[in-house]
């Protein structure tokens, strides 16, 4: 399909201006792009939902497109079978294993014959995507598709859509998501579409390097470029490894680039600010409903702490913010707050702001810091006397977070921050929480989100307790339905176990060989974030040099770091052997 010279504009604001595209049936595209500059229009034209002001739209005849909507159309008194399995019985779904997969995995814990009137947004978010997944389509066209989906079903989808045999294009926040599944990346801004290959690492590479060409002025908006470039250049290297053109010059622009935070120094300011106390919980329990959130747990948060929350949908997450703001009690236990704890707290709930009021009054504070952080959050021009009731959803979570980052607090609880953001807010977000000095607990299915303002990851699994992932949030795998996790032993035994071929690889197959290349990247990575944990013991143990208690715990921890390095490290040794 193909969209020539389309222009679309709304009231008074150019969306899209001379725009010339093309799809072609492999493609797989993200679609990124400040909140309100037109991302969803584009689908909404390239799928002749809405028809463009002038220029031409045209499909290749009997073209098939699913479209996922942010609004559901499903039908209020339809119960979920009928709505998305158009009334088969369980033994009709269930035969096909397609079908039997996207339903277990997207309609786990919704009842197939209960009413969609009275179900939640998120389970009626859910209901829609498994309805679009079980039809056939040449080309799928999704909006925020990863919008109340947990951490593994995230990943179930980006696999799920890269088995697919169609095109697709899809608008997300989750950069991880567009890093697994997109093959191009589109801009959206300012009426026009630039073009990129590769997922989101690709299109930061690619943009800082234009940027760099055209000699652009060392604005706000380039400085978090180069921000965002650094990290991924940190991190791990299939993020870089993909792109076709010159990354050279592009890492010019880094070279002298710090880490993106000082994560000692932080905490020393932390500690100034809140003293050694911010939250215990001691022998805690929490029953909500009828499910148990938390049975006799224990959990210290100290000043400096960043922390992640993960866990799969209905473990209670927001319920354990809820226990640190006071808003709930525990059933049991003592949960033990520092006397100076100032705690902000962002909801998932966008009613917490006067509909009616302006965004320029609902910010307070001296006016040149309020007018920079009005800026760095896109609000300008006539947004600055739009009433907060006309605003869109996307628009009002920006305000909502700006304004709790405003209010200057020591301690943040961030549920679900990446709702409705757009990846250049996102990055402001981040931007901001580098220099932040205080306590932050985030619960995040945006794992690229938690990677980069997190140092450490709890989980709830689900039975009561809670536990730290040592290797971050890409230890955190429940695993979908049919997934399998694989340790580094594993990957190595099955490689050398496996059949001869004709590989020129020492008898290996191609699968082989690109499951063992995969799994050496991926110790890569592991043993990168395990360099840095020793270091940072290190630096602690500097630090409490005279303390024999503290020294003692830290080189426990720095033994164990130092066995599982080794023990990595053996086996990519191995499997360069086998690819030798």
């Amino acid at each position: 399909m193909n969209l020539d010279g389309v222009d679309k504009s709304h009231g008074t604001r150019t969306l899209l201006d001379s725009v010339s595209l093309g799809i072609a049936a492999t493609d797989r595209i993200g679609v990124v792009g400040r909140n309100g500059g037109g991302k969803t229009t584009l689908l909404r034209v390239l799928s002749r939902i809405e028809p463009p002001d002038a220029g031409r739209v045209t499909h290749t005849r009997g073209l098939e497109v699913g479209f996922l909507n942010q609004r559901d159309d499903l039908h209020e008194a339809h119960t979920l079978r009928e709505a998305v399995l158009g009334g088969k019985a369980d033994h009709e779904w269930a035969a096909d294993a397609t079908t039997r997969e996207i339903v277990t995995v997207l309609l786990a814990g919704i009842p197939l014959d209960r009413i969609v009137e009275g179900m939640s947004g998120g389970e009626r978010r859910r209901a829609s995507l498994a309805r679009l997944l079980l039809g056939q389509h040449d080309l799928l066209v999704l909006d925020e598709p990863t919008n109340h989906l947990d951490i593994d079903a995230i990943a179930w989808l980006a696999r799920h859509v890269r088995r697919r045999e169609c095109a697709l294009v899809v608008v997300t926040h989750d950069r991880w998501f567009l890093d697994e599944v997109a093959t191009r990346t589109w801009e959206v801004h300012d009426g026009v579409v630039d073009q990129y290959d590769g997922g989101y690492a690709a299109y930061v590479l690619a943009r800082a390097e234009r940027d760099r060409q055209a000699a652009a002025t060392e604005s706000r908006r380039r400085n978090l470029v180069r921000k965002e470039l650094a990290w991924l250049r940190r991190g791990p290297p299939a993020r870089t490894s993909k792109p076709k053109f010159r990354i050279e010059a592009a890492n010019t622009l880094i070279a002298d680039e710090p880490p993106p935070r000082d994560r000692l120094e932080l905490e020393r300011f932390a500690t100034q600010r809140l003293g050694k106390d911010v939250f215990d919980l001691e022998d805690v329990s929490l029953v909500r409903g009828d499910a148990l959130i938390l049975d006799r747990a224990t959990w210290r948060l100290g000043p400096g702490d960043r922390v992640g929350l993960v866990g799969p949908n209905g473990t209670g997450k927001t319920s354990i913010m809820r226990l640190l703001t006071g808003e709930v009690a525990p059933d049991s236990g003592r949960v033990k707050r520092g006397k100076t704890v100032t705690v902000a707290y962002l909801s998932q709930a966008l009613d917490e702001m006067d509909p009616t009021q302006r965004v320029l009054d609902a910010v307070k504070g001296p006016e040149l810091q309020s007018s920079t952080l009005l800026e760095g959050f896109g609000f300008t021009g006539d947004l600055l006397t739009a009433r907060i009731g006309d605003l869109s959803g996307g628009e009002r979570r920006r305000l909502q977070v700006m304004r709790i980052l405003q209010a200057e607090p020591n301690v943040l609880l961030l549920d679900e921050p990446t709702n409705d953001l757009d990846i250049d807010t996102l990055t402001v977000i981040e931007d901001y929480l580098d220099r932040w000095p205080g306590t932050l607990v985030a619960v995040s299915h945006d794992r690229y989100f938690l990677e980069r303002v997190t140092d450490t990851v709890f989980e709830l699994p689900g039975d009561g307790s809670i536990r730290m992932l040592v290797g971050g949030v890409e230890e955190y795998h429940p695993g979908a339905p049919g997934a399998r996790r694989t340790s580094g032993a594993d990957a190595a035994a099955s490689v050398s176990a496996g059949a001869p071929s004709t590989s020129p690889q020492a008898g290996m197959s191609g699968a082989e060989e690109r499951a063992a290349h995969k799994e050496m990247a991926r110790i890569d990575r592991r043993l990168a974030r395990l360099s840095e944990q020793a270091s940072a013991v290190e630096n602690e143990m500097a630090a409490n040099a005279t303390d024999v208690g503290r020294l003692t715990e830290l080189q426990k921890r720095l033994s164990e770091i130092a066995g599982e390095r080794e023990e990595l490290e053996s086996i990519w040794l191995q499997l360069a052997e086998m690819l030798d």
